[in-house]
C-alpha cells in the first residue's frame, strides 16, 4: 500500500506546517553553530538547541523534528534515535552523522529515524529540504499506523459484534423482532452489553438483555463468554434457574478482576404468548406497550452475577394480553441526562417519551413501527443528553399481534 492510497494521507501531507519546529541536539559548540546558521538561513525552520538527551525532554512537546547528533553525554549510537522512539514516537527524527559514521546513520534510520545526513556536506537548503521531507514522512507513518490500529480494531470489534448481538433465533410469523446497540459516547470501543432470542420447538421464547460493567475489549470479550454459555443452556433446555446460574458461574470463572458483575433481564414468554415469566438480576424491569397503554413489567430482583454467588433466582409471572410490544433494554438509554442539569432521564422519561411516540394527536393510540419505535426512543435520549449517550446501550424489542394468525 502506498501512502497515497491511505485515507487522509493526502490531507496529512497537505497540513505539514509552514513552519518546522526543531530541537537540535548536539552537544560539540562548533557543530551546533554550523548547524544553527544553516538552519537560519531558511525562515521557515524554527530550531533550539539541547547539549544531550536530558536536556532535551523537557523541550520536545511542540517539536516537529529532532536533528540528533549520535554521540552525546548520555546517548551512544543508535541510544538516543530509541529513547525518541519509545518516548516521543510522532516525533521525526533526522541523524547527524560524522563522516566515518554513514553506516551507523543507515542502521539508524533502521531504527525508526526517518533520515541522517553526514555533518560538513550538507547547506541550508539541503537541510530544509531533508527536514521538512522528514516530518511529512513521519505523518504519513502515523496516518498509516491509525489506519492500521482502526482497522484492527474494527475487525475485532466485528468479532465481538456477531458474539455479543446475534441473530434471533424464532420461528413465530406473528413475532417482530429488533434489536439496537450503540457504543456509549460514540466511540468505536464496544462495552458488555448483550442481547439474545432464541424460540424452542415447544413454543417457549427465551429472551435476555444483559450489561457487563466496565467498557472495553475484555468486558466485551466477557459478554460474549454470558451470553453463548446463556444459549447454550436454553438451547440445552435448562431450567431457567439452572441458566442463570450457568451464567453465573461462567462469570466468575472467565471475569479479569474480581470487581466485575453483570445484571441481567430474561423473560421467557408462553406458547400462547399471553404471559411470560421474568427474571431480573440487579437490571432495570423491561416495559410492556400495550393498548392500555405503557408499564414496568415489574419482578424481584436479585443480586448481580458477581457481587454475590445467588443461589436462587426468583421468577414472576407477568401477563402480556393479546396485542403487545415488550421492550427489554440496559440502563445506558435511561442513565442520559436531561439538560445540562444531573437529572438523569430514568425510566419515567423514558416512559413518558414512549406514550408521547404512540399516542395521536386527538389522544387515540398511534403505534408506530417497532423499528420506528427504538429509533424514536434512542434519538429523544440523545437530544436530551445534548449528544451521544455516555453508557453503551443495547435494546431488544418483541412485538406481538394475536390478531393476525
Amino acid at each position: 500500500m502506498v501512502f497515497e492510497d491511505l485515507p487522509g494521507a493526502g490531507t496529512a501531507f497537505a497540513a505539514a506546517p509552514s513552519r518546522i519546529s526543531v530541537l537540535l541536539i548536539e552537544d560539540d559548540d562548533g557543530d551546533a553553530l554550523i548547524e544553527q546558521e544553516l538552519l537560519l538561513e531558511v525562515a521557515a525552520i524554527e530550531v533550539q538547541r539541547a547539549r544531550s538527551l536530558g536536556e532535551a525532554r523537557p523541550l520536545l512537546a511542540d517539536v516537529s523534528c529532532v536533528l540528533l547528533d549520535l554521540d552525546l553525554p548520555d546517548s551512544q549510537g543508535l541510544e538516543g534515535v530509541r529513547w525518541l522512539q519509545q518516548h516521543v514516537p510522532d516525533i521525526a527524527v533526522v541523524v547527524l552523522t560524522g563522516l566515518a559514521d554513514e553506516l551507523l546513520g543507515a542502521a539508524a534510520v533502521r531504527s525508526g529515524a526517518q533520515d541522517y545526513l553526514v555533518k560538513g556536506h550538507v547547506d541550508g537548503p539541503l537541510l530544509h529540504r531533508v527536514i521538512r521531507y522528514a516530518v511529512e514522512r513521519r505523518q504519513a507513518e502515523n496516518v498509516q499506523l491509525e489506519l492500521l490500529l482502526a482497522q484492527a480494531t474494527a475487525r475485532e470489534n466485528a468479532r465481538l459484534t456477531r458474539g455479543l448481538l446475534p441473530a434471533p433465533l424464532i420461528a413465530d410469523p406473528r413475532l417482530t423482532v429488533a434489536t439496537r446497540y450503540r457504543p456509549g459516547g460514540g466511540q468505536m470501543q464496544l462495552g458488555g452489553d448483550f442481547y439474545d432470542l432464541i424460540e424452542m420447538p415447544g413454543g417457549w421464547l427465551h429472551a435476555v438483555v444483559g450489561d457487563v460493567c466496565g467498557r472495553g475489549p475484555d468486558e466485551a470479550a466477557l459478554g460474549v463468554c454470558l451470553r453463548v454459555a446463556w444459549r447454550t443452556m436454553v438451547l440445552a433446555g435448562q431450567p431457567m434457574a439452572e441458566v442463570l446460574a450457568a451464567v453465573q458461574q461462567m462469570l466468575e470463572q472467565e471475569r479479569h478482576a474480581e470487581r466485575l458483575f453483570a445484571t441481567l433481564c430474561m423473560m421467557s414468554v408462553r406458547p400462547d404468548r399471553r404471559s411470560a415469566l421474568l427474571h431480573l438480576a440487579g437490571h432495570p424491569p423491561p416495559l410492556l406497550i400495550s393498548p392500555s397503554g405503557v408499564t414496568e413489567l415489574v419482578a424481584p430482583v436479585s443480586m448481580p452475577p458477581g457481587i454475590s454467588h445467588a443461589s436462587r433466582w426468583p421468577a414472576t409471572e407477568v401477563e402480556l394480553g393479546e396485542r403487545w410490544t415488550v421492550l427489554l433494554y440496559t440502563d445506558g438509554l435511561v442513565e442520559g441526562r436531561i439538560g445540562t442539569g444531573s437529572e438523569r432521564l430514568g425510566s419515567e422519561g423514558l416512559i413518558s417519551g414512549i406514550k408521547s411516540a404512540t399516542s395521536g394527536a386527538d389522544g387515540t393510540a398511534a403505534m408506530p413501527s417497532v423499528e420506528q419505535l427504538l429509533d424514536g426512543m434512542i434519538s429523544r435520549a440523545q437530544e436530551l443528553n445534548g449528544g451521544d449517550l455516555d453508557d453503551d446501550l443495547a435494546v431488544l424489542a418483541l412485538d406481538y399481534d394475536g390478531r393476525e394468525s
